[in-house]
């Protein structure tokens, strides 16, 4: 009976792990038991020196999913490959649910067809300015440009209000409203 498990693989090798278990399950007899890899990742853009970028980013660092009969010769097969440190669970390794397993593709899906933004910076929310002329000022973003990766923020300066444009994502960090000194 096919399951779906987690297994984790030291972080940066997820893809060489995936590779080496589908390249070599034929030549260890593991086709009908080892049926498939997932490296969960999704697409990010970002723009870095003016430049829009689209990356692919692992969702979960050092974990693959792989849907297999957990068979004594199969778990050896993966636990021996090279980069694979330990199924989650042990030497007792727990399959995932359906239902976890369909949230789990639903997502991916998901994710796969469209593009995450890296900053999830919105209008309204608090930032603070770490870069620039108006470094240390805490202010409320009011326009978002995520195609071109920069913002503008309404900051107080000596009590008057006062717009900052063309601010990049890296100039400011948003604050939590717990963490803002009034």
């Amino acid at each position: 009976m096919h399951k779906w498990y987690v297994v984790q693989v030291i972080s940066g090798l997820e893809k060489r792990v995936k590779k080496s278990l589908e390249e070599n399950r034929d030549s260890k007899g593991m086709t009908d038991l080892l049926l498939e890899v997932l490296v969960p990742t999704e697409n990010v853009a970002e723009v870095k020196k003016g430049q829009h970028k689209v990356s692919e980013k692992k969702m979960w660092p050092g974990y693959i999913l792989i849907h297999m009969e957990l068979t004594d010769d199969c778990w050896m097969y993966v636990k021996n490959t090279n980069g694979v440190l330990d199924f989650l669970g042990g030497a007792k390794p727990e399959s995932l649910l359906q239902s976890e397993v369909d949230a789990i593709l639903a997502e991916l899906k998901e994710k796969q067809e469209g593009v995450v933004q890296k900053h999830n910076i919105g209008v309204g929310d608090k930032v603070k300015i770490t870069d620039g002329v108006f470094v240390n000022f805490t202010g409320s973003v009011i326009e978002v440009f995520h195609d071109k990766g920069r913002l503008s923020v309404m900051v107080s300066i000596f009590g008057r209000e006062t717009r900052v444009d063309d601010l990049e994502f890296w100039q400011v960090e948003q604050v939590s409203i717990d963490s803002e000194i009034i």
